[in-house]
């Protein structure tokens, strides 16, 4: 009776941790598997974006390179309706060129720039500190064709609809750029 008892238990158990891994894999993988804080505090959920083409891009306030958040603002304005978000990654690692606390990052970005699409809380997208996300997207073994380190600001990372990163693009591509936009709405047709 007791091994009966027993092995009813181990059948239970295994099926439960079969029901487990079954709901472990229906979760988001990828880039879009991370929870950061948003600029406002929030938690930010990227998988909320799943089904949508994502362009990351590390951003700051006093790069050569800021004038982008037009560019940028443009994509989504003009793409959004299709699917396209465009999320804002600030942080302070290259040339301390983006000092300022969350709240005068938005500041700076709405009141210069016009930006509406999402921006991150600051972090580091490289480093002993990296975000985890970063690590994600130069990590040789989760991202081989597009990994490396972040060179600069304004590097971009696109992520498809099945939430597979398929660019990436350095700084001084523009995001208004043929070869930045082809990639996104070659992404946005591949519904």
């Amino acid at each position: 009776m007791v091994r009966i008892a027993l092995a009813a238990a181990a059948v239970a158990l295994l099926g439960t941790v079969a029901v487990a891994a079954d709901k472990k894999e229906d979760k988001v993988s990828g880039p879009l598997s991370y929870k950061l804080k948003g600029i406002d505090g929030k938690e930010v959920d990227l998988s909320q974006y799943k089904g949508k083409v994502v362009l990351l891009v590390n951003v700051a306030s006093k790069c050569g390179y800021t004038k982008q958040y037009t560019g940028l603002q443009a994509l989504y304005e003009k793409y959004g309706k299709d699917g396209l978000v465009v999320i804002g990654v600030p942080a302070n690692d290259f040339g301390a060129q983006e000092p300022g606390t969350d709240d005068d990052i938005q500041k700076f970005c709405s009141s210069k720039y016009s930006v509406t699409f999402p921006l991150l809380s600051k972090v580091s997208v490289k480093g002993k500190d990296i975000t985890p996300l970063y690590q994600y997207l130069t990590s040789k073994e989760t991202n081989p064709s597009h990994a490396g380190d972040i060179g600069w600001n304004f590097e971009k990372f696109l992520i498809n609809r099945k939430g597979e990163v398929v660019g990436r693009f350095k700084s001084g591509d523009a995001p208004e750029s043929e070869k930045v936009t082809n990639a996104i709405k070659a992404e946005l047709d591949a519904k």
